[in-house]
């Protein structure tokens, strides 16, 4: 067994979901919405034995989980995290079974908050519909995004093979290019990162993430140098400024398959083409352009809806 292997047994890439997240429950909660707590209940307990639809994170978890080999130490761990109470537990660990995803853990809270459960059960990276929730485990240290609505049209990707797609600046570097941009302008962003082209960033909130599935892809990587994880970089940074992107990720020792250095381009449709299973950005407008064709999530940052962000030089 590689080092690597060995390395990600011991400390798994743990993704922490919630129920919404993992399944499509959208009818029932706009019940709880509509008509209270009491009558969502209900509602569940009465579809308990019904099977529950795929959510939004629910392509990236099953392909992430694939990647476990039988009768071994998983690379991957998933724990369902929930404000719903145990009862209900029941009909969302049915579901689980009958599509055969590997999920045995996992937290109901009865309302209250999942913030103190994202430390003690470890998680890397945590997957909400509910922005209070995604809040409460960045507070506690966790890569965590809000993912957007199910896509209405996926492509068909290869089997076996898992495509994950983030944003740059305040994704997975840290946000202070943006901040240069934002007080002092684009020639001075420009200025800021031709002199520091080979400068590593500093991480951002899915700085360690990346880190943790860059090991999960190397793991996976053929003769060839093909991996069965696939990364992409999709930024509004192009040249100059794209430089500093490929420095970063090289001294990290964390290469992308693919960087689109994209401008002014909607990154909704290269995200297409990459077929990824999940996206994450920190600005808003990319998530709901990119949820139309891919599962997105929002990564809250330090930007406003309406705020600009770094535009082609």
């Amino acid at each position: 067994m590689s080092e690597e292997a060995t390395l990600l047994r011991d400390q798994p890439l743990r993704i922490g979901i919630s129920t919404r997240a993992l399944f499509d429950l959208e009818e029932e909660h706009s019940v709880f919405v509509k008509d209270g707590v009491q009558a969502y209940a209900a509602l569940q307990r009465q579809r308990e034995s019904t099977l529950i639809g795929k959510g939004t994170g629910f392509e990236v978890v099953e392909r992430l989980l694939d990647l476990n080999e039988p009768n071994e130490k998983p690379y991957v761990e998933v724990i369902l995290l929930s404000q719903n109470s145990p009862d209900l537990s029941l009909r969302a660990f049915t579901s689980i079974e009958a599509y055969k995803l590997g999920i045995k853990n996992g937290s109901f809270t009865s309302g209250r908050s999942l913030g103190p459960y994202i430390p003690a059960w470890e998680v890397d990276l945590f997957l909400s519909n509910e922005a209070i929730d995604v809040q409460a485990a960045i507070s506690a240290g966790a890569a965590a995004a809000r993912l957007g609505v199910v896509p209405k049209e996926r492509q068909e990707i290869r089997p076996g093979e898992v495509r994950i797609a983030f944003d740059g600046d305040a994704v997975v570097f840290s946000p202070e290019s943006d901040m240069i941009f934002r007080d002092q302008g684009l020639q001075a962003f420009l200025d800021h990162e031709r002199a520091n082209a080979t400068k590593p960033m500093a991480g951002g909130p899915f700085g360690n993430f990346l880190k943790k599935l860059s090991r999960l892809r190397r793991i996976y990587m053929n003769d060839e140098g093909v991996s069965r994880v696939r990364v992409a970089i999709v930024t509004a940074r192009n040249a100059p400024a794209h430089a500093r992107v490929v420095h970063t990720l090289r001294a990290w020792g964390t290469p992308a398959d693919e960087a689109h250095f994209v401008g002014f381009w909607n990154k909704a449709p290269i995200l297409k083409a990459f077929g990824a299973h999940i996206f994450f950005d920190d600005q808003e407008k990319h998530v709901l352009g990119a949820s139309a064709v891919v599962p997105a999530g929002h990564v809250p940052g330090p930007h406003q809806p309406d705020e600009p962000i770094i535009p082609a030089a």
